[in-house]
């Protein structure tokens, strides 16, 4: 009983204590936001053919949709081509500042209200990969994932030297941009737009008057513990959103494989054959041709796909099969990105396989990126050294001036105490 006790004791404050997983929700982070910046920019040029007006679905359509389900997006508030291209640029921005890590939390918000937006607009633009990054943006919010990595751990880290220096360091750039999301959504809940589910009106509710509390506790609190209250909240919510990640991963993958299992071409072994000869989905035929000419290779890669889709979920207990079957899995991906033709799938994915990837290996791979941007920086930095200037020639019945020995002045480079006899051992003025 006392083990027991001991053990659970330990579990609470381990979950209460900290947000768990830093490195593993930045990389889920920056992945995503990756993911989603790249897709908005390729697609660029054809962004009204996609989510906009001039798409095959359009207002009517999508607007009927809405109706019955629910679903929340910011661009059926109005048809005007001025705000679809503003609600497309914040998506865009906020990817980017998200990845960067500025101001993290305000920007998991906008970030995910840009992706609920765009794709709850045009349901059926999308290829697997859009689902995962629909569940993660709202995940994120919940996520204290700008621990490292980012430019909010930066300026901590500033602002903690600053104090220790005796220097107040206050925040008001924080502040203020969430006073002016919490009029922006004050407007939107009295104009009635959030009329359908109630779940993404009720997060951004939850998390501006967190926010608010956060500023107030730490302005106007006397003592430590409100903080330290609000601080074991947030690693709560922080940890469980972990869990749902993890979660979410294995239930992908778990489902995926079951349900390959059933079928017959997968059962004969032939399942990888055909989507290589796809037009859709071959942008290099050549290469698939080669892939698919050897029947015992795409045996072997069609049994392996639904081996590690379905064994993966049970062997996260065991930490080197594991990562054996993690880096199989993103070597998948990779494959599936240059085969088929699926990059942001693939990109997609491999963000969400990154919430496995071991602490150590994250820490060195940091390392690495600091290093290779200390390099870069001093190569940039360096400067030519000029050369010595020529020696004067002697001019006829002029002296020529002693040249000192090392770690001694010449008469004419007399140190600061020697030029000032009366102020021995302190600089001159």
């Amino acid at each position: 009983m006392n083990r027991f006790a001991l053990a659970l004791s330990g579990a609470i404050a381990r979950a209460t204590e900290s947000a768990l997983g830093p490195y593993q929700t930045a990389v889920v982070r920056i992945g995503f936001a990756l993911t989603w910046l790249l897709f908005l920019l390729r697609e660029f040029p054809h962004r009204a053919e996609l989510y906009g007006p001039d798409g095959p679905w359009s207002w009517t359509l999508a607007e009927e949709l809405i109706r019955q389900n629910g679903a929340f997006t910011a661009l059926m508030w109005s048809d005007g081509r001025v705000w679809f291209e503003f609600v497309y640029g914040l998506a865009a921005v906020s990817s980017l500042l998200l990845m960067l890590g500025w101001r993290t939390r305000t920007m998991s918000v906008l970030f995910m209200v840009g992706v609920l937006s765009l794709q709850n607009r045009s349901v059926f633009m999308g290829d697997g990969g859009d689902n995962v990054l629909h569940l993660m943006s709202v995940y994120l919010v919940l996520t204290r994932c700008g621990q490292v990595w980012s430019l909010d751990e930066r300026r901590a880290r500033r602002a903690r030297q600053a104090r220790a220096r005796g220097e107040r360091s206050g925040d008001r750039a924080g502040p203020a941009l969430w006073a002016v999301l919490g009029l922006a959504l004050a407007a939107a809940t009295a104009a009635g737009r959030f009329d359908g589910d109630p779940l993404v009106p009720s997060l951004l509710w939850g998390v501006l008057l967190a926010q608010a509390l956060w500023w107030l506790v730490g302005r106007y609190a006397r003592t430590a513990q409100p903080r330290i209250m609000l601080d074991v909240i947030a690693n709560i919510l922080h940890n469980g959103a972990l869990v749902v990640i993890m979660a979410e991963a294995c239930l992908i993958y778990a489902t995926a494989g079951w349900y390959k299992i059933q079928g017959s071409r997968w059962q004969d072994g032939t399942a990888v054959y055909y989507p290589l000869h796809l037009d859709y989905f071959s942008p290099w035929p050549a290469l698939a041709d080669a892939l698919s000419a050897s029947g015992t290779m795409v045996m072997l890669v069609t049994y392996g796909t639904v081996l590690v889709q379905v064994a993966f979920p049970f062997t996260l207990l065991h930490r080197r099969l594991k990562n054996v079957l993690l880096a199989a899995m993103i070597t998948e991906h990779l494959v599936i990105a240059v085969v088929l033709g699926l990059p942001f799938f693939s990109l997609a994915m491999i963000a969400a396989d990154a919430v496995f990837l071991p602490t150590s290996f994250l820490r060195r791979l940091g390392g690495w990126a600091a290093r290779a941007r200390g390099r870069l920086s001093s190569r940039a930095s360096r400067t030519p050294t000029p050369d010595p200037p020529a020696p004067k020639q002697a001019v006829p019945g002029q002296a020529v001036p002693r040249q000192a020995l090392p770690g001694q002045a010449t008469p004419q480079q007399a140190t600061p105490q020697q030029a000032a006899p009366g102020h021995a051992g302190s600089p001159a003025p």
